[in-house]
Order: C-alpha cells, then sequence, then structure tokens
C-alpha cells in the first residue's frame, strides 16, 4: 500500500500538471502518423545490430537462460504481471495526452485494482473483471500528435526504434516508475536486472521465428508491428 501511495503521489504531484499543460497545447489530429520504412542509416545500423548481437550472445541471452531454469515458471509469471503492471502509469499517462479518457479510466482502474486486490500487480485480477490492457507509449502519443516518424534506427542496447520512437522512449524513460529509485541503489539495479532478464526470456521462444537476414526480418518485424499499432493496418504480406 506504501509502494502504491507513493506512485500515485507522484503521478498526481509531479506529473499532471505538464499532462494538462500538454493537453492543452496539443491540437487533435484526424488520423495517426504511420511509421515510415525508410532505412537511409542501414550501413551504420548494421553495425549497431551486430553489436547488440554479440552482447545478447555472450552476456543477456546466458543470463536470460539461467534465470529460466532456476526461477519456476509460476515466479516468472508473477514477475511478468508485476512489471505489467508498472507499465499501467506509461499506460494511463498516455492515454490522458491521446485524449483517450476510456482508456484512462480503464487503465487507472486496473493499477489500482491489481496494485491492491492484485498484491502489487502479481495476479491481474482487472483482466478477469473485464478490464483488458490498453498499451500506450510516448512513440504512439507524438503519432497521435502527427509528428513523422522519421528513419528507422537501431539504437546500443535498447535495438530496433524509429526516429520518433527513440524521442518517445525518453517519456517512457521519465514515466516509469522504476525510475523513481535513485540509479545508485542497490534496488535500483536489482529491479533493473530483474525485469531485463524477465524480458529477454520471454523472447527466447520466438526465436526459431527468425528466417533469413536476421537485421531485415527484425527490421520489417517491428515496423509493421508499430505501424499497425499505430493505424490499425494488418500488413499485406503472410507475416
Amino acid at each position: 500500500m506504501i509502494v502504491l501511495r507513493e506512485i500515485m503521489c507522484v503521478v498526481c504531484i509531479r506529473w499532471m500538471p505538464t499532462l494538462m499543460l500538454l493537453v492543452l497545447l496539443v491540437p487533435i489530429v484526424s488520423a495517426y502518423e504511420g511509421v515510415s520504412y525508410d532505412d537511409p542509416m542501414e550501413s551504420m545500423n548494421r553495425k549497431i545490430f551486430h553489436f547488440n548481437e554479440k552482447m545478447d550472445q555472450w552476456i543477456l541471452y546466458p543470463a536470460a537462460k539461467g534465470y529460466d531454469k532456476v526461477t519456476p515458471e509460476p515466479i516468472q509469471k508473477l514477475v511478468t504481471s508485476v512489471f505489467h503492471n508498472l507499465g499501467e502509469v506509461r499506460n494511463f499517462v498516455n492515454a490522458v495526452l491521446q485524449f483517450r479518457m476510456g482508456d484512462a479510466v480503464v487503465t487507472s482502474g486496473r493499477f489500482v485494482i491489481n496494485s491492491t486486490v492484485g498484491m502489487l500487480g502479481m495476479l491481474d485480477v482487472a483482466n478477469e473483471l473485464g478490464m483488458h490492457p490498453r498499451y500506450q507509449d510516448f512513440g504512439l502519443t507524438l503519432a497521435r500528435w502527427n509528428v513523422s516518424s522519421g528513419s528507422y534506427l537501431v539504437l546500443p542496447f535498447y535495438g530496433p526504434k524509429t526516429t520518433r520512437s527513440a524521442v518517445g522512449f525518453l517519456g517512457d524513460v521519465w514515466v516509469n516508475p522504476m525510475n523513481r529509485l535513485d540509479w545508485w541503489d542497490s534496488d535500483f539495479m536489482i529491479v533493473h536486472t530483474l525485469d531485463i532478464l524477465d524480458t529477454r526470456n520471454q523472447l527466447r521462444n520466438a526465436e526459431g521465428m527468425v528466417v533469413g537476414d536476421r537485421y531485415t526480418f527484425i527490421r520489417d518485424a517491428y515496423l509493421q508491428h508499430r505501424n499497425f499499432m499505430i493505424t490499425g493496418e494488418v500488413p499485406e504480406d503472410s507475416f
């Protein structure tokens, strides 16, 4: 309850004035700005991609595999659920900025219910009540504001982005409740390391889906998925 109260206070006191100012300043647009499939920096992107692949091969994948081996699956699901619950703060902020007030109500309700009845988010009680997740992030909000997607980028450690989603990622970091911890605190390192291992472990089952040139496959898959999230348009190809 103390953690829940602290997070809600941070949202209300630190972020809401900024949110309300942005709501007043941002014009409502009739359509979302989809992604660009341009990759003018492919040469540089491939080098960063290769670096990320090596870091994953040498460090992250073995660590995630070890996490999976020593952590029972039921515990893994609880951990995943907790991090998804913290993500509701980001979902709520961006739902407000996109004028999706219905989503904002559902998202805030999910956070309150799952943080209390769901034992700090370990159980997704709200989903069982028909309050399903409404994912949002600042990249999607910028698309709502009709900001151009820019070109495709590969960031060191963080992987595929567009210029727009890379800028939006800074906002996602800012509203992440985990970043309220002091970066030099051991709790900060433990929580973020656990989040990274949990996320990487979930992606292990998708490795077999990658065919052909890994760079091209991952780029196209990311851009298609991102465009679908923004516009709702289903990709024309079979994948």
